[in-house]
């Protein structure tokens, strides 16, 4: 049942979704590489993740110390919708808006690990992990279809730090701060081996699907000579399987417990970039909606799989690694496809195909890790 804390909960992720749609896909990058360097952007954006992650675990350790995760969580939702603001007075001042966007992306990534943090709040933790992600993909849904032909720089930054703090607010207001404490050290987690592997098992599956959410559009043009309308029907199928999986894969982790369900995703994968060189025009938008699908299964159950298998008065501590595998994933996929087709000649049935060592290793990974109960 979505009830009001559930929804508060939710929406957040949908608001966090139109702000990583609108500012972090489109606009902003547009904007800067007009005016400097991208290799200059990239290696600044680059930087700020490792800030971040820095950041996250020295905050988060204190966060889980003093049992001040909702507080942080409201703080670093707030700045994040500020400097989102300022963007919009800095357009002709391309240094001082690349400082405030970094700025912004480390504040929102403490948002975001306080806010998986949140789920401690839920008995269902899994339909409720299920439905913030349904809410996300709606959310930047809405934003690309409805909202990013219709803005412009600056407003952009308005509107969307507007839409930002306004859907952080019931998460704000309504949801409750777990006051779960523990003083540990950090050491303590760079020595958990279990925790480690599972970490470097759940990057192996963030790179596959970064990947694939980056280069879609371009790997359907090139295989199918779709154009842009029928590209968009495939990730608008796409965005129906996330909607559906979110909940679908929710309800499965609170039925099931997520360490039977978390596995799932190393084989989904795997079957996902095996079978996608083979498969007809005529079945593409199925493959969209399964992409879709098991995206969901990522987002919605990897972070109640922590939460189930790991110390949870040390959960934002712990989160910010998850977090940490989002940020490298979202690089380091890049260059192993950029790898694959180099070494392919540009194949990108092959490449795709290639894929699918990932996910193995993954699994390999994550078995590793029985061996330190």
């Amino acid at each position: 049942m979505i009830n009001k804390k559930v929804l508060s909960f939710s929406l957040f992720d949908t608001g966090e979704t139109i702000l990583g749609a609108l500012i972090y896909s489109t606009f902003f990058p547009l904007y800067i590489t007009s005016h400097i360097d991208t290799k200059i952007y990239s290696l600044v954006y680059g930087l700020t993740f490792l800030i971040s992650f820095l950041f996250a675990l020295k905050i988060g350790n204190l966060a889980d110390i003093k049992g001040l995760r909702k507080q942080l969580f409201s703080l670093f939702a707030t700045l994040t919708a500020l400097f989102c603001f300022f963007l919009g007075f800095l357009t002709e001042y391309p240094i001082l808006s690349l400082i405030v966007f970094s700025l912004m992306s480390i504040t929102h990534q403490q948002s975001f690990v306080f806010y998986n943090s949140l789920l401690l709040n839920f008995e269902n933790k899994g339909f409720v992990s299920g439905v913030g992600v349904t809410f996300g993909y709606i959310g930047s849904a809405v934003a690309l279809i409805f909202f990013a032909r219709f803005l412009n720089i600056p407003e952009v930054y308005f509107f969307t730090g507007l839409i930002f703090i306004l859907f952080s607010l019931p998460s704000i207001l309504f949801l409750g701060n777990p006051h779960i404490k523990q003083k540990f050290n950090l050491k303590e987690i760079f020595k958990d081996k279990r925790f480690i592997l599972t970490i470097l098992s759940i990057l192996t599956l963030t790179e596959v699907a970064n990947t694939l959410i980056a280069m879609m559009s371009v790997y359907l043009k090139n295989v199918y000579n779709l154009d842009n309308l029928n590209i968009y029907k495939v990730i608008g199928f796409s965005a129906v399987g996330g909607i559906l999986g979110g909940i679908f894969w929710g309800k499965m982790v609170d039925i099931f417990n997520p360490n039977r369900i978390f596995p799932f995703g190393f084989f989904m994968w795997s079957l996902f970039f095996i079978f996608l060189p083979f498969v007809n025009v005529d079945f593409i938008l199925v493959i969209g909606f399964y992409a879709g699908f098991i995206l969901a299964h990522l987002w919605t159950v990897s972070r109640i799989y922590l939460i189930k298998n790991f110390p949870e008065s040390q959960v934002s501590t712990r989160m910010s690694f998850l977090s940490l595998t989002e940020r490298i994933a979202s690089t380091s996929g890049l260059f192993i496809w950029a790898f694959f087709l180099a070494i392919t000649g540009d194949n990108y049935k092959l490449s795709a195909f290639l894929m699918f060592i990932f996910p193995i290793i993954g699994f390999f990974v994550f078995s590793l890790k029985d061996r330190f109960n």
